[in-house]
């Protein structure tokens, strides 16, 4: 599909969710007999590993001095990606290397706070946004959330997942909290999902993905596209990023999804260098309508889509960044008090 049909298939999508239409189907209904066997299939060789993720909630980079106030605030959000379920230790987690990415850029500790829920879809985000912003003392600096494989394995409706998306992006920035969602990763490189469905999953995940962008956008977060996560390094190098039970990633393949979103986190609260924020032809960066970003944008793994100019005759406009990675450093938390629920 080009990219401009994914932009088009993106935008109706998302304009369903936000005029409440109903759902727009990922896969066509002659297919889903097919689809369902291969599913049944895919389950009996994926997802046996471990059921829990690692508690990495606590305080990183506790070695710099707090002197401008308390410690920056990061929650995350989402399904079993966001909690890290596929690895031993918190220190392995999308959160603890976030966190500690974090606190070394900003050279202040950060207190980070996991209220993900593995297994969830988008619609949990209602009840984990209360949750995060259960204690209006505290709320979040950045929230970042992942979400939207179970939304396709379970044949959620788009309209409908990219609506539960937006309203919580839009009560996190009501709130105060800046917000950046890893977008729905691509569940067609699963080693052990065999074709048709692997095909089936890829468009449905990236038109997902798309649609969760537009969404995002318009409701004052950022995104980045998750295709690394499950992506075209896990498709060459299955083995070393993919954790045991062939589904969720390896520490490796946290460590390289983390290392795609921290510039983003850092850029969405003002610490990344100006200069970088300027649109580098070279790295074909610049603006964009809304949907034809995020069309590039599921197409390209660890791109950034950020709201750049108020709506023009073609509608909203975006900022589409390739932002330049960094190895993101691994520590342990110090333990920080649990905020009330």
């Amino acid at each position: 599909m080009s990219s401009l049909s994914r932009a088009r298939v993106a935008r109706r999508i998302a304009a369903g969710a936000a005029y409440g239409g109903g759902g727009i189907g990922l896969v066509g209904a002659a297919a889903v007999g097919v689809v369902l066997a291969e599913v049944q299939l895919a389950k009996r060789h994926v997802g046996n590993g471990h059921a829990h993720a690692p508690r990495a909630d606590g305080l990183y980079g506790y070695a710099y001095a707090v002197q401008d106030g308390p410690p920056l605030r990061l929650t995350m959000l989402g399904d079993s990606t966001a909690a890290g379920q596929g690895v031993h230790r918190a220190r392995q987690t999308p959160g603890a290397l976030l966190a500690s990415g974090l606190a070394a850029v900003a050279e202040r500790p950060v207190e980070m706070w996991n209220v993900a829920l593995p297994g969830a879809q988008s619609d949990d985000l209602d009840r984990q946004v209360a949750v995060a912003l259960a204690d209006t003392s505290r709320v979040p600096d950045v929230c970042v959330i992942m979400i939207g494989a179970n939304d396709v394995t379970h044949r959620m409706p788009p309209t409908r997942s990219v609506r539960h998306l937006s309203a919580a992006v839009r009560r996190l920035r009501t709130a105060g909290a800046e917000v950046v969602v890893g977008t729905c990763p691509d569940l067609g490189t699963v080693e052990q999902v065999q074709q048709p469905l692997r095909w089936l999953a890829r468009r449905a995940s990236r038109q997902l993905a798309a649609a969760q962008t537009i969404g995002t956008v318009e409701q004052g977060g950022r995104t980045v596209s998750l295709g690394d996560l499950l992506g075209p390094e896990f498709e060459a190098n299955p083995r070393e990023l993919f954790g045991p039970d062939n589904y969720h990633p390896s520490a490796e393949g946290y460590a390289t999804a983390a290392m795609a979103v921290l510039p983003t986190v850092c850029a969405a609260l003002g610490l990344w260098p100006a200069e970088e924020e300027r649109p580098d032809v070279s790295r074909r960066e610049g603006f964009l309508p809304v949907a034809r970003a995020a069309a590039e944008a599921a197409s390209e793994p660890g791109t950034e889509v950020t709201a750049a100019m108020p709506t023009g005759p073609r509608g909203p406009w975006a900022l589409l960044k390739r932002r330049r990675r960094r190895r993101v450093p691994a520590t342990d938390p110090a333990p920080a008090p649990t905020p009330s629920a």
